[in-house]
Order: C-alpha cells, then sequence, then structure tokens
C-alpha cells in the first residue's frame, strides 16, 4: 500500500524526479516518487553532463560518483563534413568540472537510485498517475498499482512525467511550439571511428546532421536526423548515415549496434512552470533538439532548484508564492536552452549550397575571435546560465 498522505507526490521517476527526491530526503521532506515503469532504463538515451550541471548536483552528493564513472572529453567540434569549423574546450572553464562527462542515461539514474535508498527512500514502481484534482488544501490523485486504485492526498505534485505530462494536462497549462519535420536516429555502436576517442563531434551536411561522442565503455553514441527513420535502424542505416555525413576519407566502420532507437522530437516550452498546487519540470516543461545535448542536464538542474523552494514552503520558511520563484528562474533558462539548440540544429540542417559556404565562412570567423569561443563553451557547458540555478536568499522572498 502506498501512503495516503504526503507533502509532495513526484510524478515519473526519470533523473529529473530522482534528483528532486533526493533533494527532498536531504530537507527532511515527506514525499513520494512515483513511476508507470516497472523496472528502470537500461538503454543510454542521455549521454553527456555538461560542467554546471555537475556543480549544481553537488548539492546532492551524486557528482563524485558521476565523474568516477564517466569519461571526460576536454573537446567539442563543429565540422562541414572534412572542414574544421569551429573547436571548443571545455578544460580552463571557471568551474569545479572543466569538461564534458559522458555517461549513459542508465548510470546516472543507477547512480541517483542508490543515492535515494541510502537516504532511506524509494521508488514506487508500477505506479501509473491519473488526473489530479486541486482542493484548498491540497490535491487528491488516484494512483493505480497492480490493478488496484488508491486515492493519495499531497500538498503539491511534481510532473516530472515526460512530455505527455499527465500533470500538465490536470493543470491545464498549453505546450507551446511544434514537432521538427525530421525524425531523429539514436544509437550506440562498436566501431573504428577515425577522430578517435577524445572529442565530441557535430558534423553538418546536406543531408543533415549527426552527433558523434565516445562513452565510457569504448563504444559510440550516434545520434542523427533522418526522413522516416526505421523504428529500430538497423546496422547498415548508421553505417550510410555515418559515411555520407561524417568523415570522407573513410575509415568508419560499424562493427555492432548496441542498441538503437527512432524518435521524434519537439520544439517546446510549457506556458507556465505552475498552476496552484501543480509544478512541471524536466521533460514536461521543455522540448527541444539534442543538439548541444541539453535535455537532462536542464531537467536536473531543474530539480534541484525546485527541491529548494519546496523544501522552503513545506517546511514553512517561506510561503507558497515562493514557488513562483522557481519558474522565475527556470524558465527563462529552458529558454535559453531552446534558443541554443535551435539555431545549431537549424545551422546544421540548413539547405543551399550558398547559404551553407556562408554559414561556413561566418563560423570559421567566428572560431578565431576568443571571446565568441568562450561565450559558446560556457553556452554549450550551462555556466552561462548558473545565475538561473540560484533560489534567492530568503531575506529577500515576499
Amino acid at each position: 500500500m502506498l501512503p495516503a498522505t504526503t507533502d509532495v507526490l513526484i510524478v515519473g521517476a526519470g533523473p529529473t524526479g530522482m534528483a528532486l527526491s533526493i533533494a527532498l530526503h536531504q530537507a527532511g521532506v515527506k514525499h513520494l516518487l512515483v513511476d508507470k515503469n516497472e523496472t528502470s532504463h537500461t538503454t543510454s538515451r542521455a549521454a553527456v553532463i555538461h560542467a554546471q550541471t555537475l556543480d549544481t548536483l553537488r548539492q546532492l552528493g551524486v557528482s563524485d560518483a558521476m565523474t568516477a564513472k564517466g569519461l571526460k572529453l576536454a573537446k567539442f567540434s563543429i565540422r562541414d563534413r572534412d572542414k574544421p569549423l569551429v573547436a571548443l574546450r571545455f578544460d580552463e572553464l571557471p568551474t569545479r568540472h572543466p569538461y564534458l562527462l559522458m555517461l549513459p542515461q542508465h548510470e546516472t539514474e543507477r547512480i541517483l537510485a542508490e543515492r535515494i535508498a541510502r537516504l532511506g527512500g524509494k521508488i514506487h514502481r508500477g505506479v501509473t498517475a491519473g488526473e489530479v484534482i486541486q482542493t484548498e488544501h491540497g490535491t487528491v490523485t488516484m494512483l493505480t498499482q497492480a490493478g488496484r486504485e488508491q486515492s493519495v492526498f499531497a500538498r503539491y505534485v511534481v510532473g516530472a512525467d515526460g512530455m505527455h505530462s499527465t500533470v500538465r494536462e490536470s493543470a491545464g497549462i498549453s505546450f507551446d511550439g511544434a514537432a521538427f519535420e525530421s525524425s531523429f536516429v539514436l544509437a550506440d555502436v562498436e566501431m573504428d571511428w577515425p577522430l578517435g576517442n577524445e572529442e565530441v563531434s557535430l558534423f553538418f551536411s546536406p543531408s543533415g546532421l549527426v552527433v558523434v561522442a565516445p562513452l565510457p565503455d569504448g563504444t559510440f553514441r550516434v545520434v542523427a536526423t533522418m526522413d522516416d527513420a526505421p523504428e529500430q535502424p538497423a546496422l547498415a542505416d548508421i553505417q550510410k548515415l555515418l559515411n555520407e555525413r561524417g568523415p570522407s576519407a573513410g575509415g568508419i566502420v560499424v562493427k555492432r549496434a548496441v542498441w538503437s532507437s527512432r524518435f521524434r522530437l519537439h520544439h517546446r516550452l510549457a506556458r507556465t512552470y505552475r498552476n496552484g498546487r501543480l509544478l512541471l519540470m524536466g521533460d514536461a516543461a521543455h522540448a527541444h533538439s539534442p543538439a548541444g545535448g541539453q535535455g537532462m542536464n536542464t531537467g536536473l538542474v531543474d530539480a534541484v532548484v525546485l527541491g529548494e523552494a519546496l523544501a522552503r514552503v513545506a517546511k514553512g520558511l517561506a510561503p507558497a508564492s515562493a514557488l513562483d520563484e522557481y519558474q522565475a528562474l527556470r524558465r527563462p533558462a529552458a529558454k535559453k536552452v531552446l534558443g541554443l539548440a535551435g539555431r545549431l540544429t537549424a545551422l546544421a540542417t540548413m539547405r543551399g549550397l550558398y547559404r551553407r559556404r556562408l554559414r561556413n565562412v561566418l563560423l570559421r570567423g567566428a572560431n578565431l575571435l576568443p571571446a565568441a569561443r568562450h561565450n559558446l563553451e560556457m553556452s554549450l557547458s550551462g555556466l552561462s546560465r548558473a545565475e538561473l540555478a540560484k533560489m534567492p536568499a530568503l531575506t529577500s522572498l515576499p
């Protein structure tokens, strides 16, 4: 049986839901974490954790475990096939974590789940949340587990339940934006890769973008746009994508696809992150292109900021209106991320020979300017948005 009452109900136990649970455990706030899936995911999906995310996650006591398991990379390049356009470095950034950390999402989730267990918490899996009803004093949510229904009263409900969020629908919050025209291929592969395993590479080509990133176990993450991608792209599909968009000199041999998938992404932002006692974070609040690897990172920082806000309100240290500070910080951050990911995707998928040539000239010129490179490094690492991850001091709250 699930508890009948709690302070906070978290719907969705992906990385963002688990991070919020850790924050609330550390603050001593009673909460319930549920997820509709019976088991955690075993595929990697998101694979990069940026510097600002790791800096923020130190508050949850998980950054050291992540860096111990991940692969630290200093370089990120943008190329038009064989032509280098932009070369970025992260090893001199103002952070305790001056690198891109390659860590498959299932490893990130395992580390977060172990932290929850050490704090005495539990993830309630196989639990589906229905419509959330707000009352004067709290919320009522019907949860279903193993065919049994049970209503749970919570002071607040947080939707960490993805792009098709039940909580967002219950809150009546619109999810403004649209779907990308192309589908995306995502795969982890064993292959011979001529650029080695020391950088993340984003390739532009007339047929679309492809990102190649090394992973800690020696495999490579491949993300690419593809018209009408098959549900499970085969090894030959991935080989063809890399042959058409990667280095043209040869030497690319895809030996085995560890796993692969197709997905269609959206460019969307929730109109608001809060309606009364219902709050949104992560993919329930924002969705965008994988260019730049920002999605999970933005959601994890959402969780830490929201955890601090909820802890203050739940413990009577601040009024409920303090929850508006969460939105005031995190929605502008998501808007910046959507802009960055959208611009990278638009540049990568640009049509027309002369437009592509002009793009390449402009990017090469920007690469020669230290200030321009630094600004892009700060944006990709999340450090340019660091101030949007800090709740104001209690004395400044209403």
